[in-house]
């Protein structure tokens, strides 16, 4: 029997320009988390965010746990809050590790950021962003100035190794916009075409537009209980972490990457299957990083779905990953059509997934293994979730 489950799950309306700060998209979400795990206030006893109240640029977070824990009224025992916790999801790794070892009961998980309405801020409004790190002096100069810079190097790699195509790279895209058509809360929704996303404007060779995520206002936000304290309650059907990972092994900086073949999603991801006895076959839906789309094939490659080299060939047409294919990826739209929640939007299309209550879009059958994935670059981290 899993020790911490996860029992509650919500969403703040997510979408572009919506003019609300991060505390008020946070507040939304985890009264609808707490809600729909049959919960009160009072029984949450642990927060647990990321990043915390850091804002390495204008609407990336802003929000820490003593913010929320301030706004709900929340009487705790144990609370996390910061940007190095195994990356974008291990705010739910630690929440459960932490109700694993008895400090807390109930924590309280979330994620929110308005980058899209800081975009349109003035100058003067907008915090000055952080210095420029020792590694981005070598790249700045140069104007390597965004991480899409850095996944077009992964992408152009991967296309001089393996044959990789931007066809078979737009499969990714195409495929998750077809599944955003069906989500009402996806920010980008017009269906779209292979010629659309071969003639979008180029961003940096050879990623183009569409291979980029959509920067959003929204809030994400989870609860993670003890299952003993939970089954007294039993309102929902609660889903158990059967493995997590954040390994890192090689230097964190983009910059230091020894071989652009390889990124933390492999040692993440043979971490993880390290921890459990399921295997790849076993998983029916996946929820992976797609900041960039080549992530989410480097994410396919390194999680064993398919051989390394041959994410292209595995994703082209788009069949294997779309909802009735082997692999159903990013359900939901993915962070390029339904908008970028860092991971934590993933989380909670996975769990609408296995309990079967993702609407028009939800699987024929219902799926009893998940994976999700955020990051995939410098840093990362994945878990396996399945009904507990």
């Amino acid at each position: 029997m899993p020790e911490a489950v996860i029992t509650g799950i919500g969403q703040s309306t997510i979408g572009r320009r919506l003019g609300r700060g991060s505390l008020a998209l946070a507040v939304q979400a985890c009264r609808a988390a707490v809600a729909d795990a049959g919960l009160s206030l009072t029984d949450i006893d642990g927060v647990s965010t990321y990043p915390g109240a850091a804002e390495p640029s204008p609407g990336y977070s802003g929000v820490g746990a003593l913010d929320l824990r301030d706004a709900l009224g929340l009487r705790l025992s144990w609370f996390s809050a910061t940007a190095e916790a195994g990356g974008q999801l291990g705010a739910v790794v630690t929440a459960w590790a932490a109700v694993k070892a008895g400090l807390a009961n109930h924590v309280l998980c979330f994620r929110s950021s308005w980058e899209s309405t800081a975009a349109r801020l003035p100058a003067q409004q907008q915090r000055a962003p952080h210095a420029v790190s020792a590694a981005a002096r070598w790249s700045a100069p140069l104007g390597m100035l965004s991480a899409v810079n850095w996944a077009a190097m992964l992408a152009q790699r991967h296309f001089y190794e393996y044959g990789t195509t931007r066809t078979q790279l737009g499969a990714i895209a195409t495929t998750q916009r077809g599944n955003a058509v069906l989500n009402p809360d996806a920010v980008l929704r017009e269906p779209m075409t292979m010629a659309d996303y071969l003639d979008a404007r180029p961003i940096s060779d050879p990623l183009g537009l569409l291979d980029c995520d959509i920067p959003v206002d929204g809030a994400t936000a989870v609860v993670v209980s003890s299952h003993e304290r939970y089954q007294q309650i039993g309102k929902v059907q609660p889903l158990a972490i059967a493995a997590a990972s954040s390994a890192i092994h090689g230097r964190s900086d983009r910059a230091f990457v020894a071989d652009l073949r390889h990124t933390v999603a492999d040692e993440v991801a043979a971490d993880l299957w390290r921890r459990t006895h399921l295997r790849p076959a076993d998983v029916d839906v996946a929820g992976l990083y797609d900041g960039f789309s080549i992530l989410t094939l480097l994410w396919l490659e390194a999680l064993g779905f398919c051989p390394r080299g041959e994410g292209g060939r595995f994703v082209e047409g788009g069949q294997r990953i779309s909802r009735d294919g082997e692999l159903p990826v990013n359900t939901g739209g993915g962070q390029l059509s339904a908008g970028r929640l860092h991971g934590w939007g993933h989380l909670y299309e996975v769990c609408l997934q296995l309990r079967g209550a993702a609407g028009q879009r939800q699987l024929a059958r219902r799926p009893e293994v998940a994976v999700v994935a955020a990051g995939g670059g410098n840093v990362g981290g994945a878990m396996l979730l399945t009904l507990a």
